[in-house]
């Protein structure tokens, strides 16, 4: 038997061991915690007991030191106190191999399926009403409770992230503890750690809990809900959910120190090339490309330009992925043209772009670019702003982002300050001024709706500046009504429907949108409003070049490249006091998606290639910018 149980224990640390690794739970509770999760062994119910705390009544006297007691100890909700409590008669070892606990999952969840899941699954709101201390009354779900729930829910909500599957499977996961997880309170001392685990046999999560120390009957189980953060002022900002207070930290977010873009660089793994002298190219030369991309594979005809499948004769390396090694390239082949800039990140990655616009428009940004914070390094900043607009009675609506995930994969929109506290937690994330007032389309079979515009742009070189942006752009529109609640419904806030499951694609294109477009603004004739789209690209793009690498995109002579950049029109007003549409830049994008531009302009590629690579714009369907 006992060769069984070493048998059964290395297959669980094969399967679990880097993840308990990463969450430190000891070595000495792994194999009781093996055995409980084969039998499904919940066994906190013969250690631990729930107890309810009476509320201390106002008028009577409370000494001071249970007065501080009870601030350290905030309890989630808004209904009665509880706390756990060591009830077994022999209290608890932490030495004992035994002292690490199960605890389930009494709801899981992704944040843009809750309010489906309150509304839909039989007994779910209920449970989660009375978890948090929320009156409930009745069978029937409605929406003064649901969304009572999701407001208060992040104050018991955790999170892990799948490390492996597609971009979907990877969304962060979130989950509640059952009433006895969900009952432990908080402390900067705490007596226990907690970490999920997804256990691979039954493909669920549970929580583990042990013990930090020993503790005797009648101890508080209790854990530190800011694990891991060290700096007393973060530790305030994140547990400020529990633990209301105002911040007194400025909200003004100047540039971040040039090493903060040395440490990108670094982390990027990316090498700069070293100094060349410009290429010079026969005028008659016929280029060979190499390239992985099927759209430039099956669209690229110019008779200046084949196709090979050696990448060592190759002139120009068209790549899907980034490339890192330009010292080696620059050394070795600095004749090969490249599709890539190095540093370019500083443009595509969302918290670098919030960064360099900050050299346009100082510490609050400039203009075109909606008010942006990083949640890991502007965590204070950001909850200052968000108190001080609140206090001034201005809009919060704010849009959680993940700094590089696309296609609206787990971004959030919310008033609820707890919840954009809570989203840091997931993985790294920047937060945006949401755009309350945006100019809207009308939609004859809709209604007014929310619409963005995409920008192929083509850097052709950095020193000197040479910005051309593509003579088409690309519509894209939400398919309800916009206003400025029901903030989780996706139809009505974003407008990629092409990965929406049952969603239809409204598609209108640039030259059938102009007109309609003026028809429903006959003062703001599009070329005025493209002018100023190209001001903001031109602007962007100078900010980003203005420095060397790794502060600002590097002046690399053989590096060409495209970018979409994604936008949208907002009311504003300008100083002399008009009514102006602002564009707001939402993200530039790498190596973007060009199979529309393929399919209804078939001649699209030639005019990238011959205006980035042979310098030949007559004739091709672009306009300098810069």
């Amino acid at each position: 038997m006992a060769g069984e149980g070493e048998e059964a224990l290395a297959a669980f640390v094969a399967l679990h061991g880097a993840a308990l690794r990463a969450s430190r739970v000891p070595t000495q509770y792994w194999e009781s915690l093996s055995r409980k999760l084969r039998g499904e062994i919940f066994d906190a119910g013969d250690y631990f007991g729930i107890m309810q705390v009476e509320e201390v009544d106002e008028e009577e006297e409370v000494d001071e030191e249970m007065e501080e007691e009870f601030k350290k100890k905030p309890n989630p909700g808004n209904g009665p106190c509880f706390k756990v409590i060591v009830t077994n008669e022999n209290g608890l070892q932490a030495s004992n191999p035994n002292s690490v606990f199960l605890v389930d999952h009494a709801w899981t969840f992704r944040a843009e399926h809750a309010r489906q899941q309150l509304r839909h699954v039989p007994g779910l709101l209920h449970r989660m009403a009375n978890l948090m201390g929320i009156p409930f009354h009745g069978e029937i779900p409605d929406e003064g409770s649901v969304e009572h729930v999701l407001q208060e829910m992040w104050k018991y909500s955790q999170t892990y992230q799948l490390s492996q599957g597609t971009a979907e499977e990877k969304v962060p996961v979130w989950y509640i503890m059952d009433e006895f997880g969900s009952r432990i309170q908080h402390s900067d001392q705490p007596s226990f750690a907690a970490a999920p685990l997804f256990y691979m046999p039954q493909q669920i999560a549970y929580t583990i809990l042990w013990p930090l120390r020993d503790l005797e009957t009648g101890d508080e189980v209790t854990r530190d809900y800011a694990h891991g953060e060290t700096d007393r002022l973060i530790r305030k900002c994140v547990l400020l959910p529990w633990v209301p207070e105002v911040l007194d930290v400025s909200s003004s977010t100047p540039e971040p120190p040039d090493e903060h873009y040395q440490a990108i660089l670094a982390e990027n793994k990316e090498k700069l090339p070293v100094e060349i002298n410009p290429p010079v190219y026969a005028k008659d030369k016929v280029f060979k490309v190499f390239t992985d991309i099927p759209q430039v594979l099956n669209s690229l005809t110019h008779p200046r330009f084949v196709f090979t499948d050696n990448e060592g004769e190759a002139d120009i390396l068209y790549n899907f992925s980034h490339f890192k090694d330009y010292r080696k390239l620059s050394e070795e082949r600095p004749e090969v043209m490249v599709n890539q800039f190095p540093c370019e990140n500083l443009l595509t990655v969302k918290d670098c772009l919030a960064s360099i616009a900050r050299r346009a428009g100082g510490p609050d940004g400039p203009r075109w670019l909606p008010r942006t914070f990083n949640l890991e390094t502007e965590l204070p900043q950001f909850i200052s702003c968000f108190q001080q607009r609140d206090r001034r009675g201005e809009d919060n609506h704010w849009i959680c982002k993940p700094w590089n995930l696309a296609r609206g994969l787990d971004t959030h929109i919310t008033n609820n300050l707890n919840s954009i506290i809570r989203h840091r937690e997931s993985s790294p994330k920047v937060v945006c001024k949401y755009i309350e007032e945006p100019v809207l389309f009308e939609r004859e079979d809709v209604g007014q709706v929310k619409f963005d515009v995409r920008y192929v742009v083509l850097l052709r070189s950095v020193q000197p500046l040479r910005l051309y942006s593509y003579d088409v752009f690309w519509l894209r529109f939400s398919n309800r009504v916009f206003s400025l609640d029901d903030l989780d419904d996706y139809e009505k806030h974003f407008t990629v429907m092409n990965y929406a499951p049952g969603a239809t694609l409204k598609q209108v294109h640039c030259e059938d949108f102009i007109p309609l477009f003026e028809k429903q603004y006959p003062e703001y004739p599009w070329t005025t409003v493209q002018a100023s789209i190209f001001k903001a690209f031109a602007e962007l793009f100078q900010v980003a070049t203005s420095k060397p690498a790794p502060l600002g995109i590097c002046n690399y002579p053989s590096s060409r490249a495209i970018y979409a950049i994604d936008l949208m029109l907002k009311w504003d007003t300008s100083r002399d006091g008009k009514r102006i549409m602002q564009p707001q830049i939402l993200e530039v994008n790498f190596n973007p998606d060009c199979d529309r531009a393929c399919k209804y302009h078939p001649t699209f590629f030639n005019d990238v290639f011959s205006t980035l690579f042979l310098d030949e714009t007559d004739n091709c369907h672009v306009t300098r910018i810069v």
